[in-house]
This record gives C-alpha cells, structure tokens and sequence, in this order.
C-alpha cells in the first residue's frame, strides 16, 4: 500500500473517528437535552400541579369565604325576619293597644258627654227647683213692701232685708248657671254693632245707687257717640255691670271710680275702670281669675262667690275680646275690657225688656180677664193678690193644662199666663193647641217659668210665646208685660186680622 493510501486511510479513519466523536457529542448533548427537558417537563408540571393544587386552593377558599357570607347573610336573614316577625307582632298588639285606648276614648268621650249633659240637666233642674220657691219669697215680701196700709219702718227694714237676699240668692244661681254654660260650650251670642256711650250710660244708671249706699263717687268720662264695638249687648252690660260692682264694693271709703273709654289701637276700643281701693299683690293678680277664689275676702263684709270675674273674662273671650288688669298696692286697681270696633248699624233695634213706666195705659174702667194655668199653690196665690191689686182685672186659675184649654175656649180671656212644667200636659202643647184652635189663637199667651236658662227663654220665643217671664218675678216687670199684652189684644179685638 502506497503512501498516499496510506494517508487517505488514516485521513478517513480520522475523519470517522471525528465523525464518530461528533456522533457521540452530538448524542450526548441531545442526551442531556433530553434530560433537561426532562427536568423542565417535571418542574413545568409540578409548578402545574402546584398551581392547580393553589388554584384549588383560592378556589376552596373563595367557595368557603362565600359559604361563610352566605351563611352569615342567611343567618342576618333570619334574624332581620325574626325581628321583622316580632315587630309584626309588636305592631299587632300596638295597634290591639291603640284599638282599645280609641275605644276608652270614645267612651271616656261619650261619658263625658253623658256627665255634661247630666250637669247641664241637673243645673236646669236645680235652677227650677230654686227658683220656684224664690219665687214666692221675693213675691210675697213685694207685695207686703208695696201693701196697703204701708210697713212700719221695722217691717220695712226686715222686708228690704228679705228681698235683697233673695235677689243676691238669684245673683248666685245666675252666675253658677252662666258659669256651666260657658263651661259646656253651650252660651250663644248676638254679636252685633254695642253703642259704647249707650252702654256705659245704662250702666252708670245702674251702678249709681250703689255708689251712692256706698259712698263712693263714680266718673264716667264723655264717651264718642260714633263708637261702637263688635259684642252682645247683653253679656256686655253684665260684664261692665261686674267691673263696676267690684269697683265700688272693694273700693276704699269715700273713693273714687273712674270711668272712661278709648281706642287702644286702629282695630280695638278699650273701656277702662280705676278705683282708689287697697290695689292687688302679684300674688293675688295671678290668683285673680280662678273660679270661686275671693283672694281673702270671704270674710270682709261684702257677699260674693268668686265666679263674676271668671264669667266676665270668659263671656269677654266669647265677644272675641280681652279683659285685664293692672294694680298698685295702696293705690288701686283699674280693670280693662278690650273690643273689637264695628260701625254703627242703619237701623239699631232695642231689646230690653219694657218697663211700667214704658207700657201703654189702659183703661181701668173697662174690665179685663186674666188666665193663670199654674200648678203651684204659692205662685197661684201670688199672682191671685198682685191681680186683686188692679180692680179692672178679673182672674181665672187653672191647674193643669187641659182645664186651661177648656177654660180658655169658654170665657175667651183677654191674656194667658201660661206655666211650663205642668202636670199632663205642659206648656209648649197647650199653647200650640191654643194656636191651632180659631177661637183662641189671637189671645196673647205669656210664658211664665222657673225654666230660665238662655236656651228655654230661645225655645220660648220661638215656640210664639208673647214673652217669656222667668221666675222669680218682678212685679213691675210683670205688669208691663201684661199691660202690653192687654193693649196688644184691645187692638186686636178694635181691628180683628182677617182670617
């Protein structure tokens, strides 16, 4: 073998064996690749492993977070609902509560309703029954006062004794009775145009003669004509009567009452009384309008209750108006009402009662029939004497109201006084069966009762009464209401109404 062969074989054996060497690096490099992949493969699929068992784990731990809200929102669930529940329950017998409180109210309303009524029918029953004998007291004691022959000086004295406590007796239950109207919301007013210098020259005539018993010297001061108030003429001249009253009583000796009026702003008069008396503490001006407090007076020498004040601040409230007072100790006290101006009317209506003096005159030659229907022996045998006092009356008695009726058709009386409370039949029906019949219906019929709260005097007028008369009577009052009668039925029997 030649050289050159020798070379190409060794060259091929050399190459080979690179060859071969190369085979074996390359192997071993894709060995170890291989195992590397190997390792990355197992650390890519424990990481995954790892991840999913994390991911599990998140995932547990978020299911188990959301069990446990849930759960939580379930049991706040429940608990809201059991609460929801109890309030139900709660509500249920708050509104059983409020169920049966609207049930005692409405009965504590109805009883108290039912007491109102009971204390106003009561108080009318009182009044009657107080009344009626009043009646003869102060009847009887007129007529022996006005009798002929004339008292002794001592009768006289013992007479006027008896009257003037009789009438303060009335003055009581008037003011007791004015007190539980007001108090019942029952009192009705007639609010209308009040002159003030009409008013206050009613009640300086009024108020004089006791000023004058008193010794005390009274000032009204010159009132505008033009001034007039908002009120009711009635509840007015009783309130300023009140005032004024006071204002002497409790007056100092030989004092001074002042009285004027003025406009205390572009909408109000104000009608003020001053007196020189003892004055008032802030204690007793705070105690001043309570309801039978006499602030220490009960045993001065002046009678009264301790309601004229509270009715006059009451009736004053009722005329949409105000009372007040203002007083220095040692100096005096001046008492205010306080009223709402109006204007003067077209046509201003009188409303007092008509007096002996205002009544027309009859002729005493020509004889006249009078009608009594009473029940009562005392009042029948009252009105009997103060009749026989007018020889021109002739006097028929009745004592129930069928003998009335009865009597009325056959002798045709020229005037009815006709009693309410009557036995069988009262007074309201035998007037209407008076009205019903030709015969009688033109003869005035005059209510006279011991019924004399406001809404039976109002029921009496409309029921056609000619007049309504509470007892106790006035003789002079009940003489100017018979003479007006009379006159009224001699006009009637002169021009009959055609029928």
């Amino acid at each position: 073998m030649n050289t050159k062969d020798s070379n190409d074989v060794q060259l091929t054996a050399r190459k080979g064996e690179r060859r071969h060497k190369k085979n074996a690096a390359t192997d071993h490099e894709l060995a170890v690749q291989s195992r590397d992949k190997l390792i990355t493969a197992r650390e890519d699929l424990t990481q995954l492993r790892e991840d999913a068992v994390h991911v599990r784990e998140v995932d547990i731990h978020e299911a188990e977070t959301k069990q446990v809200a849930t759960d939580n929102h379930i049991l706040l669930l429940q608990q809201v609902n059991e609460r929801l529940v109890i309030s139900t329950i709660e509500a249920q017998k708050l509104a059983e509560k409020l169920q049966v409180t609207q049930i005692h109210l409405e009965n504590a309303k109805l009883a108290a309703e039912q007491a109102n009524l009971a204390k106003s029918e009561f108080l009318s029953s009182m009044s009657h029954e107080l009344r009626t004998p009043l009646n003869a007291v102060l009847g009887f004691a007129q007529l022996l006062e006005a009798g002929t022959p004339p008292p002794t000086a001592t009768q006289a004295s013992r007479l006027q004794q008896i009257i003037k406590a009789g009438w303060y007796l009335l003055d009581l239950i008037n003011e007791i009775l004015d007190l539980a109207t007001i108090e019942s919301g029952k009192l009705l007013l007639s609010l209308e145009p009040v002159s003030l210098d009409e008013i206050l020259h009613e009640s300086k005539t009024m108020i004089e003669p006791l000023a004058q018993h008193h010794g005390i010297q009274i000032k009204f001061a010159p009132c505008h004509p033009n001034w007039f108030v908002n009120a009711d003429y009635t509840r007015l001249k009783q309130v300023l009567i009140n005032l004024l009253s006071n204002a002497v009583k409790y007056n100092c000796e030989h004092g001074t009452v002042e009285v004027g009026c003025n406009a205390s702003s572009p909408e109000h008069f104000r009608i003020s009384i001053k007196d020189s008396g003892a004055g008032l503490s802030a204690e007793k001006m705070a105690q001043l309008f309570q309801p039978f407090n006499r602030l220490g007076q009960e045993t001065g020498n002046e009678e009264g209750t301790g309601i004229g004040l509270v009715v006059s601040k009451r009736l004053a409230e009722l005329m949409q108006g105000s009372i007040g007072v203002e007083s220095v100790v040692g100096v005096g006290s001046e008492f205010w009402i306080e009223l709402t101006r109006n204007v003067a009317p077209q046509l201003a209506a009188k409303t007092d009662i008509p007096m002996a003096a205002e009544s027309p005159q009859l002729n005493n030659v020509q004889s006249r029939t009078l009608l009594y229907v009473e029940d009562n022996q005392a009042n029948l045998m009252l009105v009997e004497q103060i009749v026989a006092r007018h020889p021109h009356l002739n006097m028929l008695s009745a004592s129930d109201g069928y003998l009335g009726i009865t009597l009325a058709r056959e002798h045709l009386p020229d005037v009815i006084l006709m009693d309410i409370n009557l036995p069988g039949m009262n007074g309201y029906e035998a007037l209407a069966i008076l009205r019903s019949d030709p015969a009688t219906k033109h003869i005035p019929v005059i209510a006279i009762s011991a019924n004399a709260m406001r809404h039976d005097i109002d029921k009496g007028s409309n029921a056609g009464f000619f007049y309504y008369l509470t007892k106790p009577i006035k003789i002079d009052e009940l003489m100017a209401v018979l003479n007006n009668a009379l006159a009224l039925a001699e006009c009637e029997s002169i021009n009959p109404k055609p029928d």
